[in-house]
């Protein structure tokens, strides 16, 4: 099972649909690749930064147990690793520093380039979390099979994608992708909230965090469908990944929205 996952940057691979994905490349414990310019003609590096202000060879990524580290092999600048989910958070990794451990489930990798800076997206959906186990048990430690993170945005999609359902047992429509993003806009930290980014978080719940068999999830013209939603939901509500506290998360119902006399005025 992968540790890790690199968006490579500027890079796609062909979809059913003709439209193009992110290429992504997989890392699974002890698996270590170099990001850089790379050599003359391409090539030298598993994460290509063609900025010509990149050295050849800036750094490395090691995959390692549940997270991963950086190394920076700059003499002279400080590479930043800020995490997606916070709000600004971010650590510096400075100049010589050899396997600096990196704690975010989503980050982005941040060098300095004469275009600006140049950039790369980790992903590492392996954290472990304590389970309601105790941790001084005997034997070896139990993990479990769905590492969520309540505290992450990809959280807080789901449990809006299962509100309807954990508030009536008996509901079977499931929100769409818009509905979710008016659902979550209240909330300080999904104010710039857009359906991509749902639809993102969809595809990471359920193809690298709940690891759902999805084959029949496209249809023939690659159009999506709402196989995924409803699969996810299944899941997650069935096993209990989301559960009644859990609304709490969510802002008021109604906030953020017009009142029937507001829309009529």
């Amino acid at each position: 099972m992968e540790t890790i996952i690199v968006q490579l940057p500027g890079s796609t691979q062909p979809a059913g649909n003709g439209a193009g994905r992110p290429e992504l490349l997989h890392l699974g414990p002890g698996d270590v690749v170099d990001f850089g310019r790379g050599l003359p003609g391409g090539g030298g590096v598993a994460i290509p930064l063609t900025d010509p202000g990149i050295s050849r060879r800036a750094g490395r990524l090691e995959a390692a147990g549940d997270y991963w580290r950086l190394s920076n092999f700059s003499r002279s600048v400080s590479y930043v690793v800020e995490n997606l989910e916070g709000a600004g958070e971010y650590i510096t990794v400075a100049p010589g520093r050899l396997g600096a451990p990196v704690p975010f489930e989503f980050s982005r990798v941040v060098l300095p380039a004469l275009s600006g800076t140049a950039a790369f997206k980790v992903f590492a959906p392996q954290h472990a979390y304590l389970g309601h186990e105790a941790a001084d048990g005997a034997g070896e430690q139990t993990v479990h099979p769905f590492a969520l993170d309540s505290t992450s945005k990809y959280f807080l999609v789901l449990v809006a994608l299962c509100e309807q359902r954990l508030r009536d047992a008996s509901e079977t429509a499931l929100p769409g992708v818009g509905d979710i993003v008016e659902r979550l806009r209240p909330l300080e930290s999904c104010r710039d909230l857009t359906r991509s980014a749902v639809n993102y978080h969809i595809d990471y719940l359920a193809s690298v965090k709940l690891r759902l068999d999805l084959g029949d999830e496209v249809t023939a013209d690659g159009a999506r469908t709402g196989a995924k939603r409803a699969r996810l939901a299944s899941v997650a509500l069935r096993f209990g990944l989301v559960r009644e506290e859990h609304l709490a998360l969510l802002p008021p119902r109604g906030a953020g929205r017009p009142t029937q006399r507001e829309a009529r005025a």
